[in-house]
């Protein structure tokens, strides 16, 4: 593993992503960026003519997509620049000025919905039967219809929209601080030797064989947060107070009613997982105490969750992951893989390695008319394989949905996206559990696919817990600060080891702060568990039904935003109304932990 971290200047060109197919140099995207600034005195000779024929809506539509398309690219450019390198001051300056023309657009459009709820949908339906332009808006009428309670006046929408720039402010100074400004103390090896702890290495140093290593990255880590953990609970608290203004804004009974009514989720959904999640723990406190045995510990930290069970982890350079990938995706059909390929290897979709600055993370992101783009820090592990699986799997959920789907449902939420990614994951998974048979590669595949399930299943419910609470101190009116939640988080995580794993209480409390976006996104977190959910029943269905299967799910991949999240995942199969999918899941993560176990039995390493 490499410890030392490069610049951004030290990347090879091939495993940088092709920002030039968006913008050609940052003259043409300053020029893209005029052009959207001059179109907003265009959007507003629109305002207060929505209404006057199904012609002039549907010129609006045309008018503002048009806009919206390089609007798109403009904040795509800017902010890919940004986050690969925090610390460029001019990308920085470029990102803060496609933000705030972002919140201008928001503005100048905000009339548009409470113009056409007055229009009233008889006569919408009306005039998509006159204007055959309107004719694919039908979905987006009839969810505008479900949230017309929660629409304001064009006055109010205006000012949401104009307050949207400056309610960045509190998760973006979060992100530039953790990301850029703060300075970790390197870790140690067991022989002394210093190494450099960054966003871009975390991950590989608490996944590292040397127990002093993961030890000294994870305080380390911990400890530069909690160095800031009042300025950092601040901006967390802000983000909190914003949620619940925009919700009271909107007439929503609460910030998670706000985050799942325009969705059609009901609120049975989220309090189903919460419960499942809790009724299933037994299953992680064995895996603690396995985990335990396995490395023949006294006592199991935080920082030895993620240790190696296997003193031969496989090396995986990335064109091996890119292969492994590729042949993992087969059942889904030969266009898929092909478009994969095609992406990594020649369309350059993919930002590889580690470098100074680079944010924390991996993400896949992109606007109709560019690449889906993904940001990552390979390390050549297992892990960093699983990791560009899942975020390939969001790039070709968005690829097949602009392929096929208008302007208008080619975004989605993440409620079905992390169906996708975490699919990828499984099916990739299950591949090479089938076609590698040595004890030590699969002991490390079943790690990585703990570490995921642990992620996606163990973090994420609980952040989603802690999330809960949080805004709804703020909506009884009750004070957030860090000691508050850091004892929240404490108590939480608490529950979850079950005494199987040892609680160092200020660097597991401050686990909040390390999550610089996830947790200003109002109810984000538990779809990451839903979709996992998801994701590993339609894996079973389409190992176990073969074309028609696939053929189902490639159409849920096609859907976009065209249908209702659980509409969406209905038509590939699976309904998360019910607590069966997370049951599933949570079964498929105990046959894991049962297969461990037999497997190191085999090895004599745990004592039978």
């Amino acid at each position: 593993m490499e410890h030392a971290v490069r610049q951004r200047s030290e990347i090879p060109l091939e495993y940088t992503w092709d920002m030039a197919s968006v913008f050609p140099s940052n003259e043409a995207w300053k020029a893209a960026f005029a052009e959207v600034e001059s179109a907003i005195s265009n959007l507003e000779r629109f305002r207060g003519h929505l209404g006057d024929s199904p012609g002039a809506l549907a010129d609006w539509f045309e008018t503002a997509e048009q806009v919206l398309r390089t609007l798109g690219k403009v904040y795509l450019y800017a902010g890919s620049l940004h986050n690969v390198d925090t610390a460029d001051q001019q990308a920085n300056a470029m990102n803060d000025r496609a933000t705030g023309l972002w919140a201008r657009v928001a503005a100048a459009t905000s009339f548009d919905e409470p113009e056409i709820l007055a229009i009233g949908f008889q006569t919408l339906r009306s005039w998509m039967q006159q204007e055959p332009r309107l004719s694919i808006y039908a979905h987006y009428f009839d969810r505008l219809k479900q949230r017309q309670a929660h629409v304001r006046s064009a006055a109010v929408e205006e000012i949401l929209g104009l307050v949207a720039d400056p309610f960045l402010t509190a998760s973006s100074t979060h992100r530039v601080l953790t990301d850029t400004d703060l300075v970790f103390e390197p870790a140690q090896t067991a022989g002394g030797e210093k190494i450099e702890v960054a966003q871009g290495n975390i991950s590989a140093l608490v996944t590292d064989a040397d127990r002093t290593v993961r030890r000294t990255a994870w305080e380390n880590y911990a400890d530069a947060h909690l160095g800031m953990k009042n300025t950092l609970a601040t901006c967390l608290a802000a983000g909190v107070k914003q949620n619940v203004f925009v919700a009271r804004s909107r007439r929503y009974s609460s910030a998670l009613e706000a985050a799942l009514t325009p969705s059609h989720i009901p609120r049975e959904v989220f309090y189903n997982l919460i419960k499942t999640y809790r009724d299933n723990l037994p299953i992680w406190h064995r895996y603690w105490k396995l985990r335990r045995q396995a490395l023949g510990y006294d006592e199991l930290h935080v920082y030895d969750l993620k240790a190696p069970l296997t003193v031969n982890p496989p090396t995986v350079p990335y064109q091996q992951a890119v292969g492994w990938i590729a042949q993992g995706m087969r059942p889904l059909g030969e266009e898929y893989v092909s478009a994969l390929q095609r992406g990594v290897s020649e369309q350059r979709w993919v930002d590889v390695y580690p470098n100074q600055g680079k944010r924390s993370g991996a993400y896949s992101s992109g606007s109709p008319g560019t690449y889906p783009f993904i940001l990552m820090s390979y390390n050549d592990d297992l892990f960093s394989m699983s990791t560009l699986a899942h975020e390939l799997g969001h790039s070709m959920h968005a690829y097949y949905t602009w392929q096929t789907q208008p302007f208008v449902y080619g975004r989605y939420g993440i409620f079905v996206a992390e169906v996708a990614s975490n699919f990828n994951q499984a099916l990739v998974r299950a591949h090479l559990l089938e076609s590698h048979t040595d004890p030590d590669f699969q002991i490390a595949l079943i790690e990585e696919a703990m570490a995921n399930f642990h992620r996606y299943f163990f973090v994420m419910p609980t952040l989603a817990r802690f999330e809960l609470e949080i805004h709804q101190r703020v909506e009884r009116g009750e004070a957030l600060n860090a000691q508050a939640m850091m004892t929240l988080m404490n108590e939480l995580f608490a529950e979850g080891y079950g005494g199987e794993v040892a609680i160092d209480e200020d660097r597991v409390g401050i686990t909040w702060a390390q999550f610089p976006i996830h947790l200003y996104l109002n109810f984000y977190v538990y779809q990451y568990a839903t979709g996992i959910s998801a994701a590993h029943a339609l894996t079973q269905g389409v190992l176990e039904g073969g074309s028609s299967a696939a053929e189902r799910y490639l159409s849920f991949l096609k859907a976009g935003s065209s249908l209702y999240p659980l509409d969406a995942l209905k038509l590939a199969g699976i309904d998360m109304t019910s607590p069966q999918p997370v049951e599933k899941a949570f079964g498929v993560m105990g046959d894991l932990v049962d297969k461990l176990a037999g497997l190191h039995r085999q090895r004599s390493v745990i004592s039978t």
